[in-house]
């Protein structure tokens, strides 16, 4: 078991719900309706299946939340630490569950994080002012000390899928086994793992690690179907792993090549490698996202291998594996200390091949932190496998 490792406590959450308050009367309103699921679970720590049915969590300025679910919900919701529990029969219902929900907040001026157009208007009708707010998603740009500490157990077991492929996959393959054996070899072992360090200490909490894996002219698909396809001698093997322990996301990823590579494969390894190492000395607090796209993105360019580039170089983590802020082109968000990141170089070449790797990256005050650590501890030739 790892001592320590436990999920966000109620603290955390009543602190994010006094941000929330103070980004509310910033805006001079009566108090903020969550209905997005990440900003519902970034502010409440209730995990919950995201359907049809609207949830949210009314925030005011003054007062105590309110969580807003559909009942078949109720019970799922009682362990939460919010004491306000109100529910709405079914959906769609005679009146729709967002309009119940901006009744039920009582507020004549609202922020809400998200809204169909097609309320809009009916929405205008229950309160007498309605704002379209992004400022919850961006208090989520810079993560806490503790949210930091999950980031880096998931990376922990997202690295321990990978070394488990690494000594596997020729095993693996010498026996006829396919792209699903390994990725069923890589996956089972971090999942059994996990069990066995976390117990159940994130019951009720999101706790997952999930991948993929493209061999030969299928690694050209940067998000491709993992098939029952037996990779071949001198062909590349992409393994993406992203791990989520608490609700918070990490990732790590690597191309391996069985067998001997040739030497147009090793200079597409190269490329990716400088491309993931500029991205990481670009890291920098004050820097613009999209500068360190840009870094990065030039040592692939540099190797005469732009035209295979299909995507940017990462994007932010936490309570989404995807999330803003982006390392790309158009960016111009400034980075901060405890901002998180993916690194994730792709070289793309149509019908031949696919490479790309993937480091989790902390902005801090000096260099870059990456808690996922596979690469730096496996370099390219310990990714070339016998």
């Amino acid at each position: 078991m790892i001592e320590d490792a436990a999920p966000l406590a109620p603290g955390f959450y009543r602190g994010t719900v006094q941000r929330i308050r103070a980004a509310a009367e910033a805006l001079s309103v009566d108090g903020f309706l969550l209905l997005e699921s990440a900003n519902l679970t970034y502010a409440t720590g209730f995990f919950h299946h995201a359907n049809e049915r609207p949830m949210g969590v009314y925030i005011p300025v003054a007062g105590e939340p309110i969580l807003l679910l559909p009942q078949l919900e109720q019970e799922n919701a009682a362990s939460c630490w919010i004491a306000d529990l109100r529910t709405y029969p079914e959906f769609p219902g005679e009146l729709h569950p967002v309009l119940w929900m901006l009744r039920e907040t009582g507020a004549r001026r609202l922020a809400v994080d998200s809204l169909e157009a097609r309320l809009f208007q009916a929405a205008g009708d229950v309160v007498e002012r309605l704002v379209l707010s992004d400022r919850v998603e961006r208090l989520r740009f810079v993560k806490s000390d503790v949210e930091l500490a999950l980031v880096r157990l998931a990376a922990r077991y997202a690295d321990a899928c990978l070394d488990h492929m690494r000594r596997q996959i020729g095993e693996i393959v010498a026996a006829g086994g396919s792209e699903l054996d390994i990725q069923a070899a890589g996956l089972g072992h971090a999942r059994a793992l996990m069990s066995r360090e976390l117990g159940s200490a994130f019951a009720g909490t999101k706790l997952a690690v999930v991948g993929s894996v493209h061999s030969g002219p299928r690694a050209a698909l940067p998000h491709g179907q993992t098939l029952p396809r037996r990779p071949q001698k001198g062909e590349p093997i992409i393994a993406g792993i992203g791990a989520t322990v608490g609700g918070y996301h990490a990732e790590s990823g690597a191309t391996f090549v069985l067998g001997e590579p040739s030497a147009d494969v090793l200079r597409c390894l190269r490329a990716a490698d400088a491309c993931n190492a500029a991205g990481v000395r670009a890291l920098r607090p004050g820097r613009l996202c999209q500068d360190v796209n840009r870094a990065a993105l030039a040592e692939l360019e540099a190797a005469g291998l732009a035209a295979f580039i299909r995507h940017r170089l990462g994007h932010g983590m936490g309570v989404e594996g995807h999330e803003a802020p982006w390392l790309a082109q158009g960016d111009r968000t400034v980075l901060q200390p405890g901002m998180v990141f993916s690194n994730e170089p792709g070289i793309y070449r149509p019908s031949i091949d696919g490479y790309r790797t993937i480091d989790t990256m902390i902005v801090t005050e000096q260099a870059a932190e990456l808690p996922s650590r596979f690469q730096q501890d496996f370099g390219i030739e310990q990714r070339i496998l016998g």
